[in-house]
């Protein structure tokens, strides 16, 4: 198992960013498939983007892909989520997630992922 913790998360106004984090333990960071991900209510958990932590390859979300970068820094076993030019359809609850091991193979498929965080909340106003 592996315990992952987002923070970062708040109320923005429209125009404006976020970086979450979602800080993972040390020695179960390196070479693993990491993602982020959104709910918000009424709607299905919508997969934003993913990366291999040791080597950073990444992929995204095609909704988001124009405004949120993943990224992380394997000195701080952390890895981010850049969320620029929010509007009020971002408002949901997010979470970062942790896959497989050893994985260089970035995906947004919710079945490769089995440890979830609590999940931090943004809310962007017009």
């Amino acid at each position: 198992q592996v315990h992952v913790e987002e923070s970062g998360g708040g109320s923005v106004q429209a125009g404006g960013s976020l970086r979450l984090s979602c800080l993972v333990p040390a020695h179960l960071y390196s070479n693993r498939l990491m993602g982020w991900f959104r709910q918000a209510p009424g709607k299905e958990r919508e997969g934003l983007a993913a990366i291999c932590t040791t080597r950073g390859r990444s992929v995204h979300g095609d909704s988001v892909k124009d405004r949120f970068t993943i990224s992380r820094d394997n000195t701080k076993s952390t890895v981010y989520l850049q969320m620029n030019s929010l509007n009020p359809e971002d408002t949901a609850m997010y979470f970062c997630a942790a896959g497989p091991r050893y994985n260089c193979d970035p995906t947004l498929d919710e079945q490769m992922y089995g440890n979830w965080g609590q999940g931090t909340q943004v809310t962007v106003s017009s």
